[in-house]
């Protein structure tokens, strides 16, 4: 865990949060785990994961081996997008994770899980954040929809609907679908860095998969402590881009006034059903190794 990092430990963070790489500091054992979890997921990943999340790893050059240099990475990353990875010790506040966003810098853990955690952890980690997420920062519409999403979570604290807003990240970010003419695929971070997710999201007759709706995913609950039950699918990036690009003041007016949250295995008569779930997982009790 992050606190029993000796980098971290020696380290005061800045005013926004970051501290240094220090990747020299990085031991053997660690560069093994990463490499590790990188074979992993490049195998369950075959046939699952969006073509642009592969072409973000190539351009990136993240299979060289080993934790990434920020040093190497970013500026290979600017030159695609503007944007760069940051270093914090561990999850920061939303004001000051969505100022990193709104100004094209990705907040990333420097530390990486241990052996016994290879399959889930609950904070994010190193693994998770740079595999994750940074190989779609790569591609501009979707690295514009991360800016916009910081910017659209500053003006979220003024009007109390934070939780709306993190209901949104967690849906496409973290946890999103794209519905492909080659079937379902995933880009959401928190599945591409888990074996086991990888194989549920987009396989299991278990979850609901819904076609992506604004309003819709920003009233719906969520799950942080297992497989989820419902996933929402978008059929591009710039589908997604293209929901964002509007005055969010009225809809934060509007959700400041209705509390509403739909539960998690709601199918509403206005959903897009791609896939209506048995829920055995969930209703067996969840078994996530």
């Amino acid at each position: 865990m992050p606190l029993n990092d000796p980098v971290i430990a020696e380290q005061t963070p800045a005013v926004d949060f970051t501290i240094a790489q220090k990747w020299d500091r990085y031991s053997q054992d660690e560069h093994d785990i990463w490499n590790s979890l990188y074979a992993q997921q490049i195998d369950v990943l075959k046939g699952r994961a969006v073509p642009e999340f592969y072409h973000g790893l190539k351009a990136l050059d993240l299979n060289l081996g080993g934790i990434p240099d920020l040093s190497v990475l970013n500026p290979k990353l600017k030159a695609l997008t503007g944007w760069e990875v940051v270093m914090v010790p561990h999850l920061v506040p939303d004001d000051v994770f969505f100022t990193h966003l709104a100004n094209k810098r990705f907040p990333a853990g420097r530390f990486i899980r241990g052996r016994d955690q290879m399959d889930y952890l609950e904070e994010p980690d190193v693994f998770h954040d740079i595999f994750g997420h940074v190989p779609l920062l790569a591609r501009p519409v979707f690295a514009d929809y991360m800016q916009a999403y910081g910017q659209g979570g500053l003006r979220a604290l003024q009007h109390d609907c934070l939780k709306n807003l993190a209901r949104l990240y967690w849906y496409t970010v973290e946890f999103g679908l794209m519905k492909t003419d080659a079937g379902m695929r995933i880009y959401g971070a928190g599945i591409v860095s888990s074996r086991t997710e990888s194989v549920f999201s987009v396989d299991d007759p278990s979850p609901n998969r819904l076609h992506f709706d604004l309003e819709r995913v920003m009233h719906t609950d969520y799950r942080i402590d297992d497989f989820q039950q419902v996933y929402f699918a978008i059929e591009s990036f710039e589908e997604l881009f293209k929901a964002t690009q509007q005055d969010f003041g009225p809809l934060y007016e509007k959700m400041s006034r209705d509390k509403h949250i739909h539960p998690i295995t709601d199918i509403l008569e206005t959903d897009q059903i791609y896939t209506k779930g048995s829920q055995d997982y969930a209703n067996a009790g969840g078994r996530r190794a």
